[in-house]
């Protein structure tokens, strides 16, 4: 594949030929003739999703209640989740996936929390969600990291409710034979590996999150949602004495394996503490700002080389430029500065998004585009006159702050083109038939 420009680490390098064998493997980057093809960044790492909640995406902007925050929108999610079944969920998130892939994200972690039936009985196979999702990642063809999440309580010492009942365990054994069987199930698929996850501390016991975090494979990411909401801050203080990221420097053994999704409310020494114990943050800008959660101080995460990723989470947007926009430009609108990235500016960003979603989805790649690893590209269209006539100095962030979805081309996922708005049409008549079924839009 020709390409006017490949991105890596140390800048553009144009033009370039990239050849991949049968698997998708790179075998040869070799520079060329600059003129005619696209420009190719590194396919995004989505760290965060929840696929069921692309069904209610857009349904949940009609506010009756003049205080509507996250606690009445989640009452809409479990809504949702009380109703979908297997097949509907296979069928969203395969419409999903290849929506993920048109707008440039090659890999996804799916922080997977809808277990059971619709009566909270176990399926026969406890993994049967999680094959559904790993299903529709193989229809479409994008890579998939599975997190099943543990889930037991409703809150700080509070028992679980009736509507989450499809979502909890009755203990970390149950849960450890669900991670058994979501591994074996992403044998199924070749792009297909796995982590572990806690939903959060207020759904689960301090002596659960200790015991998955050392019982629970030690070898694969652990991810969990940590003080995404004040409310949540201030349960937290209330029952441990103690805000939850300094719970878990406290308690948890921190490590480069452990994804902290939103971490939306954190001091100075908190935000210190994570760079020091090399956890990871996963930031979803766009979810974070339709909940109205807040804003993640990333001046100060940055300024101690704080490690972040970036996530769809509830799948309002999926563009993964609008994160980085989203995320850049809240910083800006309270520090009241311009100087988000530093110096290197939206290469920044990148290099960041690459590394610690590899981090978040378990996969090793030291440059964006190496020999001996799969080509999984985000391909940008050269010929808009903003890309066309900007200078090498001012490419990247003339796509990161200024294209739209009409400029991207589509993704490469392991050495295979998907053009921009290439759209299976089962995909699309399957998801509309769910949509019909659901009926809540």
């Amino acid at each position: 594949m020709h390409f006017k420009g490949l991105l890596q680490k140390d800048g553009w390098h144009g033009g370039a030929d990239v050849t991949t064998d049968d698997s998708g493997i790179i075998v040869s980057i070799a520079e060329a003739d600059a003129d005619g093809g696209d420009f190719v960044l590194p396919g995004f790492r989505n760290a965060h999703s929840h696929a069921f909640q692309y069904a209610m995406a857009g349904v949940a902007e009609n506010h009756s209640n003049p205080n509507d925050d996250f606690w009445s929108w989640r009452e809409a999610m479990y809504k949702l989740a009380l109703e979908i079944d297997p097949d509907q969920l296979e069928a969203t998130a395969a419409m999903l996936y290849s929506e993920m892939i048109r707008h440039g994200y090659t890999h996804v972690a799916e922080f997977q929390y809808l277990h059971h039936d619709k009566d909270g009985t176990p399926y026969s196979n406890p993994a049967e969600m999680a094959s559904r999702l790993i299903a529709a990642a193989s229809k479409t063809g994008i890579n998939i990291t599975v997190v099943p999440v543990f889930y037991k309580t409703g809150g700080f010492g509070k028992p679980a409710t009736e509507e989450q009942r499809r979502f909890v365990f009755d203990n970390t054994e149950d849960y450890l034979r669900l991670v058994e069987a979501t591994a074996r199930e992403c044998g199924n698929y070749e792009y297909a590996n796995f982590g572990i996850g806690i939903h959060s501390l207020r759904a689960a016991s301090a002596d659960e999150i200790v015991a998955i975090s050392k019982e629970g494979p030690g070898d694969v990411p652990l991810h969990i949602h940590v003080a995404e909401q004040l409310r949540e801050v201030e349960d937290c203080v209330a029952f441990y004495g103690k805000r939850p990221v300094e719970w878990l420097l406290d308690n948890a053994a921190l490590d480069e394996r452990w994804n902290l999704v939103h971490a939306t409310y954190l001091l100075e020494h908190e935000l210190t503490g994570i760079t020091d114990s090399g956890a990871n943050v996963v930031l979803c800008p766009t979810t974070e700002c339709n909940l109205g959660d807040g804003i993640f101080s990333l001046k100060h995460f940055r300024a101690h080389g704080g490690s972040w990723s970036i996530g769809s989470d509830s799948n309002v947007s999926l563009n993964p430029f609008e994160e980085i926009r989203l995320l850049d430009y809240g910083q800006r609108l309270t520090s009241r500065s311009r100087n988000t990235f530093g110096e290197t500016g939206s290469r920044y960003a990148i290099e960041s998004v690459f590394d610690a979603g590899g981090r978040a989805t378990g996969v090793s790649g030291d440059n964006f585009f190496e020999v001996g690893k799969p080509f999984n590209g985000c391909v940008v269209g050269s010929d808009h006159p903003l890309v066309s006539e900007t200078s090498m100095s001012n490419r990247l962030n003339t796509i990161v702050y200024c294209s739209d979805p009409t400029l991207q081309r589509g993704s490469i996922v392991n050495g295979r083109a998907s053009v921009a708005g290439e759209l299976n049409n089962e995909i699309g008549d399957r998801f509309a038939k769910v949509l019909r079924e659901l009926g809540n839009r």
